[in-house]
């Protein structure tokens, strides 16, 4: 059977990929493989952590690796928090803090201008040869007060503009695959990956 390497240890990623790819590729993370050191997250942008990630993924592993960055981008912060989403509040990966933090610098601001969007990059990297890279974006609104108790990160304050409403985390997780950031960047990302493991599409 065809493999791929997330270079993520969040559960929920994994999960999420697994399930966009089917039962034809299975996706192992980080905790899958022979560790290795990790080089932090210094890019500006989301494109180059993602490359960044899955080029050492690649190289350390001998695996054909696929690695994210993502984030979201919220129109009154001048598209903060951006690369910082994840450790927004100061402690990486504390979700209900990040999002208190952000709901609390919107307090004022009106409606209308609590656009903002959800962005993906997400890098493939093939061991001694080629990488490639797409970028996925959901566009939406920041909500007043989190709903619903899917999803992860700033889903629950999230209203994508194609959900009827609803939050991202109100979304049952096929729906949220189809529309997301991370399901169109890995949309587009697929016939590169089917190419690169052999597999049909």
């Amino acid at each position: 059977m065809s493999r791929v390497l997330l270079a993520t240890r969040n559960a929920k990623k994994l999960a999420e990929l697994q399930r966009i790819l089917g039962a034809s590729v299975t996706v192992l993370g980080l905790d899958d493989v022979r560790a290795f050191p990790e080089e932090p997250e210094t890019g500006a942008t989301f494109e180059e952590n993602a490359l960044d990630k899955a080029l050492q993924a690649a190289r350390e592993t001998g695996e054909i690796a696929l690695a994210d960055d993502s984030g979201f981008c919220v129109d009154a912060l001048n598209g903060m928090p951006g690369v910082l989403s994840a450790r927004w509040s100061g402690v990486h990966g504390d979700d209900p803090a990040n999002t208190a933090l952000l709901l609390a610098q919107l307090r004022d601001v009106p409606d209308d201008r609590r656009g903002g969007a959800f962005v993906c990059a997400l890098a493939l990297a093939v061991p001694g040869g080629e990488h490639h890279l797409v970028r996925g974006e959901w566009h939406g609104r920041v909500l007043r007060e989190p709903r619903g108790g899917n999803g992860f990160g700033y889903d629950p304050v999230f209203a994508p503009d194609d959900a009827d409403g609803r939050s991202s985390a109100e979304l049952a997780p096929p729906e949220k695959d189809a529309l997301s950031h991370r399901g169109r960047a890995t949309a587009l990302m697929l016939p590169v990956l089917r190419k690169a493991l052999g597999v049909a599409g």
